[in-house]
């Protein structure tokens, strides 16, 4: 029987999105919790496969030709896994270009965009000592408002970003936006994004890569030291 893949991971929208595909793929996994409020992100073991320091990262024992190999960036370990499995990519290579640039959007705009309102609104007013920057603020949360925007437009008459198939697009996304409340975003006139969340969070195997490391990361301290480590300060 072939080894499960490794999962370095924490309970991130990084981090969940690779849970999700694991579980949804069907593929056997063991889950490493990568503490990123210790600095654990920082230890040599982990920079061997995650040389930019960031969660997540995977080893998989069967990698191509049966050899193991390590991949780090969400994004590409989505590629890898859908490649892979052969599925979640889209049945046509023209679903498939769709799949892509959507996981791109997600890698370049979204997920950038709202973690950085995520930093600005929700962790610098809790340093110490506290940084309000009502400019970064804003910039941040309002353009996460308009690529929501444009999701809310993508999905008009769609089931899923790509079509009428759910893919590692979605899974990328998916984590991104549950929550935005939270970065101050509002869903009263989204009714899109709205049926999107329910249809995806109804699925049993997306729910289970979603509370992967939630307990762990529940659990850790949120001290100011923590957060020096959390961003690498010194």
């Amino acid at each position: 029987m072939t080894a499960p893949i490794e999962l370095h991971t924490w309970a991130t929208p990084n981090g969940k999105k690779v849970a999700i595909a694991l579980e949804e793929m069907g593929l056997p996994y063991t889950a490493h919790f990568v503490n990123i409020g210790k600095g654990e992100q920082f230890d040599p073991a982990f920079l061997e496969i995650a040389p930019n320091n960031r969660i997540p990262a995977i080893l998989d024992p069967d990698g191509p030709d049966g050899a193991p190999i390590s991949v780090f960036e969400s994004g590409a370990i989505l590629q890898y896994l859908a490649r892979k499995t052969g599925l979640f990519c889209g049945p046509t290579q023209r679903d498939r270009v769709m799949v892509d640039q959507w996981l791109m959007w997600q890698m370049g705009g979204l997920g950038p965009m709202a973690g950085q309102a995520n930093h600005f609104l929700k962790y610098a007013p809790a340093m110490e000592p506290p940084q309000v920057l009502p400019y970064a603020q804003d910039r941040y949360r309002l353009e996460t408002q308009r690529l929501l925007g444009v999701l809310e437009r993508q999905l008009e008459g769609k089931d899923f970003v790509a079509g009428d198939f759910y893919s590692i697009a979605d899974m990328a996304i998916y984590p991104w936006v549950v929550g935005s409340e939270e970065r101050g975003q509002k869903f009263d006139d989204k009714p899109n994004i709205n049926a999107w969340m329910q249809l995806i969070g109804a699925r049993p195997l997306t729910a289970a890569g979603m509370a992967v490391g939630t307990a762990a990361r529940d659990a850790a301290p949120t001290d100011p030291e923590s957060q020096k480590k959390l961003f690498g300060l010194k």
